[in-house]
């Protein structure tokens, strides 16, 4: 299949082998070889007996194993994918039937060693990942979104399934393989099971970190969090391998009854002691989240100028409670009645499917940013003026994603020098725009560049040999000068505005891998391509990846851009690039060179685009390159 793969298959084929492939890897080679392992070596790293029913357990769950995974490479390979989600429905009863003598031997003799707990562990994430694949793939409206969700699943197979089993059983397994006879495989067992609680706790709460939709530097933190608890497996085998040799040579020169009076540090340290790494662990994640909102004020809600909601009235003592919708640029409802003096409680519910959404108040209540599915309360507090709310993701304001509280049975009470807005709203100041000058303030023209400046290389790349090209695209925020002395929060595919040119020739395939590393949803549209936007250039989540392919069947210098709403920011604040496709018979030249026309609407200085500005078509700056 991968050979296959390698020559470059049309979509849905080349998805539904991704899929087969991936299967046949993820669940076969490597889901039975540990699951057939562990029959016997579980038991052994708990040194405890094989539970009786042990043997005629792994007999019954072995053909539903090996059935259910023909079933998913058969429903992948047929392009059935209900027959796929059936295959791995099968595949966990059979986890389920090979995990009863597991379980009952856990019941027998608990883990307590970093071994035992990792493997455990790692069968934990295994089926959460089988179960999450399962309704994944019920949900999926085609094999392409199949294969990303899929994919989405690999980095947890691999580190919380693949990588802690294997460490599990090495912990245990090198004492052994070292030798030496007691004492030395004790000394062994002993180094390697050092902080064996603050290990697991670091691992696992780091991943769980990382297969929520938080902010990516979060996820960032946690997995620099991850590798290093996998990665202190190779200090502790040294360490290991040194205390084995020591004590085999303090053996041999004391004689073996003398080394049985030297006293041997327990391998298994006191539940007291667990429990204080436990609590290390667990606040080592927190300051990963803590530290990862610091990185990336995106994440937070935008700063307002907040005014009192109550103004000078009296308190009823009762509660409005209202719930509202935000969903495709628009509150529903968007405008509110509440009774003078009521105190106002609004439930958020974002039912978008890609994109965050806020509800900000000029009272400066929030709700924070939804993730898509997610919802918030927003406690307003006791309403005696008219109040205006609106989303304060960029862009998403000015395309009508405004929201208003009408207070009735009382005296209008709107601030002094607030402005109208649409729908009965009040404005003070320049509420959900970034605080700060204008960037366009610093413009000179005429200034040179500093010393670390490198221009834009205009040479379009080379052919590649090639018919098939593969890249990845990964969507980022980061922080350029745009001009001298002149700073934007960009956001960018692969850190540049414009992005990366790609080059090739009629009939080439093109396979885009976008990886979304940003603070709210991106996508990707290359106009080179002839596929309905819809389905293949859908927006993706913060820290999910996509795989856009697309077959190039006209010549042209195309655009590609990211087309999530407000489709004017995203391009304008630097998600762009450009496609060349040469047509055939096309005359040889010394060199070929690409120039990409574009725009600044500048926010204020380090923040982002301006959309007031484009909705006006007032640029500050057109540039090229």
């Amino acid at each position: 299949l991968g050979t296959v793969l390698a020559r470059g298959l049309a979509d849905p084929l080349h998805d539904q082998l991704v899929l087969a492939h991936a299967a046949i890897n993820l669940l076969g080679w490597m889901g039975l070889t540990i699951i057939g392992t562990l029959v016997t070596l579980w038991p052994t790293m708990l040194r405890t007996r094989i539970v009786d029913s042990a043997e005629r357990a792994t007999r019954t769950a072995l053909p539903v194993l090996l059935g259910s995974l023909l079933i998913i490479a058969a429903g992948a390979l047929a392009g059935l994918l209900w027959l796929a989600v059936l295959g791995v429905i099968g595949y966990l009863v059979g986890l389920g039937l090979a995990a009863r003598p597991f379980l009952a031997t856990a019941r027998n003799k608990p883990p307590a060693s970093f071994a035992t707990w990792s493997v455990f562990a790692g069968l934990s994430w295994f089926v959460g990942c089988l179960v999450a694949l399962a309704i994944g793939l019920a949900t999926a409206g085609s094999w392409a979104e199949a294969g990303q969700r899929f994919a989405a699943l690999t980095p947890l197979l691999a580190a919380g399934t693949a990588a802690q089993v294997l460490l599990g059983a090495l912990t245990y397994l090198i004492p052994m393989s070292l030798g030496g006879g007691p004492t030395p495989v004790r000394a062994a067992s002993t180094e390697m099971d050092r902080g064996g609680a603050l290990r697991i706790t670091v691992v696992n709460a780091g991943l769980l970190l990382y297969a929520l939709p938080l902010p990516s530097a979060v996820r960032v933190l946690s997995s620099a969090m991850v590798l290093a608890g996998l990665g202190s497996f190779i200090v502790l085998m040294l360490l290991a391998v040194r205390a084995s040799h020591r004590t085999r040579k303090t053996s041999a020169e004391l004689g073996a009854g003398n080394i049985q009076r030297r006293r041997l540090v327990p391998v298994d340290p006191p539940a007291g002691r667990r429990r204080g790494m436990m609590a290390t662990g667990l606040a080592l994640v927190l300051l990963a989240v803590a530290g990862g909102v610091a990185f990336d004020p995106g994440s937070l809600p935008a700063a307002t100028t907040a005014v009192a909601a109550s103004g000078d009235i009296t308190p009823t003592g009762q509660t409005t409670k209202v719930t509202v919708q935000a969903k495709g640029m628009r509150f529903t409802p968007a405008r509110i009645e509440v009774p003078a003096g009521n105190r106002l409680v609004i439930t958020v519910h974002n039912t978008d499917t890609t994109t965050v959404h806020d509800l900000v108040l000029d009272s400066g209540a929030n709700s924070g940013r939804l993730a898509p599915g997610e919802s918030a309360g927003v406690d307003v507090g006791v309403v005696g003026r008219n109040i205006a709310g609106w989303c304060s993701v960029v862009g998403h304001r000015q395309m009508g994603m405004v929201f208003s509280v009408v207070m009735v049975g009382g005296p209008a009470s709107t601030q002094p020098g607030a402005r109208a807005l649409p729908g009965g709203q009040t404005q003070h100041g320049d509420h959900g725009q970034q605080q700060g000058g204008d960037a366009a303030d610093d413009l000179d023209f005429m200034a040179a560049p500093g010393k670390n400046f490198t221009g834009y290389n205009p040479v379009l790349p080379a052919l590649e040999k090639g018919r098939v090209h593969r890249h990845t695209f990964t969507a980022r925020d980061v922080v350029r000068e745009v001009a001298p002395g002149v700073t934007q929060r960009l956001w960018t595919f692969n850190g540049t505005a414009p992005g990366p040119a790609l080059h090739g020739r009629i009939g080439d395939i093109f396979e885009i891998t976008l990886v979304n590393d940003g603070d709210m949803g991106h996508s990707i549209d290359f106009h080179a391509g002839s596929l309905a936007p819809d389905r293949p250039m859908r927006t993706i989540k913060p820290g999910e990846s996509l795989v856009y392919r697309f077959t190039a069947t006209k010549a042209g210098i195309w655009m590609y851009h990211c087309a999530t709403m407000p489709i004017s920011a995203h391009i304008a604040n630097g998600m762009f690039g450009a496609v060349v496709i040469d047509p055939p018979g096309l005359g040889k030249v010394d060199r070929s060179y690409l120039v990409v026309q574009s725009e600044y609407y500048l926010g204020p200085e380090g923040g982002t685009v301006d959309v007031d500005k484009i909705r006006a078509d007032k640029p500050d700056a057109v540039v090229f390159n």
